[in-house]
């Protein structure tokens, strides 16, 4: 039975038995009480143990240096979703020591399974929503890896910051505006489009945009734009109407 099946006062109890048994064994370094669930088949098995292994850190019910040597222990898995959990349980650390698992990321972006790097954009989202200093700062190694997927990765792992802060991470958006790969292209003007229609965002992303050279794909992210003030226009702080009336005007490139 999966997780969302149980009722909801047997999930309260099943989390408090994954937060027992997670430190239990972090505590005694039992690796068959963790892989119980770090390799379930049920997500949300899987994320109430690397939510459990933040709760450790949070209540500082384990050093973090412990908590680290243990996932690296983990991390060697053959299984996937082992991987993948160990990655997402060091996002959950990177809120705040970023420092610590750094390594991991370092790996991981190169895993051989797409789940595994999949949790590297999930853990760079929530780690730079957080913590976004450090994290901008590793990200900015990749953006011109030589693997386009390496580049992908990192523009679309950033996306969570740049939706509260948009100057955040405008600069590494900008230098990847002339990426001839169709993937890298798509993904930043998905990103560029995901962080204008909050408030006062759409006027920071077309101050930038107006600096860009490559005007064919500024139009495009424009376009993109426009489009999602109306996917979103439950959570725009702009009509559509409004966001093209801004651009006209505020746009270089529409008076010229």
């Amino acid at each position: 039975m999966g997780f969302y099946d149980l009722p909801k006062n047997e999930r309260s109890l099943l989390v408090q038995t994954i937060d027992s048994d997670i430190l239990e064994g972090f505590v005694q370094k039992k690796e068959s009480i963790v892989l119980n669930y770090f390799s379930d088949d049920d997500t949300y098995i899987r994320k109430t143990g690397y939510l459990a292994v933040g709760k450790i850190h949070k209540n500082k019910a384990l050093e973090i240096d412990s908590l680290v040597s243990f996932l690296n222990q983990l991390y060697l898995s053959k299984l996937y979703k082992v991987r993948q959990t160990v990655i997402n349980a060091a996002g959950e650390l990177g809120k705040t020591h970023f420092e610590f698992v750094e390594h991991f990321f370092d790996k991981a972006l190169f895993d051989e399974h797409h789940s595994v790097r999949n949790a590297v954009i999930g853990s760079i989202k929530k780690m730079g929503e957080n913590n976004p200093k450090p994290i901008l700062k590793w990200a900015r190694k990749y953006l011109h890896h030589p693997d386009k997927e390496v580049r992908r990765e990192i523009c679309h792992g950033i996306e969570l910051r740049g939706r509260k802060y948009p100057q955040d991470i405008l600069p590494l958006l900008k230098e990847l505006q002339h990426d001839t790969t169709a993937r890298v292209k798509n993904t930043l003007i998905h990103v560029l489009g995901q962080i204008s229609y909050k408030k006062g965002c759409l006027e920071t992303v077309v101050k930038e945009l107006n600096t860009w050279e490559n005007k064919a794909l500024v139009e495009k992210a424009l376009d993109e734009i426009v489009d999602v003030h109306d996917r979103y226009k439950n959570f725009s702080v702009l009509t559509q109407k409004e966001a093209i009336t801004y651009i006209d005007r505020n746009f270089r490139g529409k008076n010229e």
